[in-house]
């Protein structure tokens, strides 16, 4: 009997199920951050669609952008008018 896979086989378990719950958050996030875009006022429209284009095509990554560009340091859009 090999004991060396028996000792090993939580750890594995763990991970995955970590690895799980971290993806289910990433999901959550682009979610919340595609809910976002489409309830914000921005100045124009074009700017509301390029974020919308941003944050579905870039996925996870584009979320985070949007999240750090608009909801901490711009909150009203980038477009001047």
């Amino acid at each position: 009997m090999d004991f060396g896979n028996l000792f090993w086989w939580p750890f594995a378990a763990a991970l995955g199920g970590f690895a799980i719950i971290i993806g289910i958050l990433i999901l959550i996030f682009w979610i919340w951050m595609i809910v976002d875009v489409a309830k914000r006022k921005f100045k124009n429209d074009v700017e509301r669609v390029l974020w919308i284009l941003i944050v579905v095509l870039g996925g996870w990554l584009g979320a985070l952008i949007y999240f750090i560009i608009i909801r901490m340091y711009n909150p009203k859009g980038l477009a001047k008018k």
